[in-house]
């Protein structure tokens, strides 16, 4: 089983649709996905379909309760493609672990528990846009971190607090996090402002930067008020064929990250 963070402390980069896509994609080439949805906003969970009725248990009673992650775990529309949703009760879970002493291993042991019965290949947790304990915990339990990045002139600010962020994780609480990859998201071909920030932050990154680019796309941006990823909704728009390459690139590197 892989775990894989998708995490950006600016929001609106397309990192909830990344993941929620990315999994499709990943299902839909016979992965057994699971998406851990770990920002109290629920936009993953909302974007799968999961009826805000029917979120409990959900990764706030996971983590701040210690119920088991698969009790957690529903099925979405999409074979293979499972999601632990998440509640507006998560906001207030920093004050109730604050004082744990394994605050930051909650969701760790959560997953390996998990991985016992449950033989996912891929776990993608979403993450809050903030780098607070919710992120440190996700962070805590992955292999790697996929970092979507708008591409928009801001796209670099706050990314070395992020990568930060990641080497602090790394040296006192996961040993085997590393960068999995960043994603450049809203890509407009027409835009040279965006051309520009692409090439400016390949020249940053290097191989860290997937070649996929996620076009900006007026399909991607209406298929989560349907409740489906934008596979499903319009499997042929550009943004559906992006996030099918993606995925392909995602389990190449992987390949390559095992191998190393």
């Amino acid at each position: 089983m892989r775990t894989i963070v998708l995490a950006n402390q600016k929001g609106g980069v397309g990192k909830t649709t990344t993941a929620i896509n990315l999994g499709t994609a990943l299902a839909a080439i016979g992965e057994k996905v699971l998406i851990v949805d770990m920002d109290p906003q629920g936009n993953a969970s909302t974007g799968l379909g999961v009826d805000k009725r029917l979120r409990v248990p959900s990764t706030y009673e996971v983590i701040a309760e210690g119920v088991p992650l698969e009790k957690a775990v529903r099925s979405t529309a999409v074979p293979n493609l499972f999601v632990a949703p998440s509640t507006l009760d998560l906001l207030g879970v920093e004050l109730v672990i604050a004082s744990h002493p394994d605050r930051t291993e909650k969701l760790s042991k959560a997953l390996t528990e998990l991985a016992i019965g449950n033989p996912f290949s891929y776990v993608l947790i979403d993450c809050p846009p903030s780098l607070n304990l919710l992120t440190i915990n996700a962070m805590a339990s992955a292999d790697g971190v996929l970092v979507p990045l708008q591409c928009e002139f801001f796209a670099l600010e706050g990314l070395s607090q992020l990568l930060s962020t990641i080497e602090h994780v790394r040296e006192a609480l996961n040993s085997r996090l590393a960068i999995q990859g960043v994603v450049l998201t809203m890509y407009d071909s027409r835009n040279n402002l965006a051309a520009q920030v692409a090439a400016d932050v390949r020249s940053f990154l290097g191989r860290k930067v997937y070649e996929t680019m996620i076009p900006r796309n007026v399909r991607v941006s209406e298929a989560p008020s349907f409740g489906k990823p934008v596979l499903l909704y319009d499997l042929k728009c550009s943004g559906s064929q992006a996030y099918l390459k993606l995925a392909s690139e995602v389990i190449q590197r992987e390949h390559e990250l095992r191998a190393a």
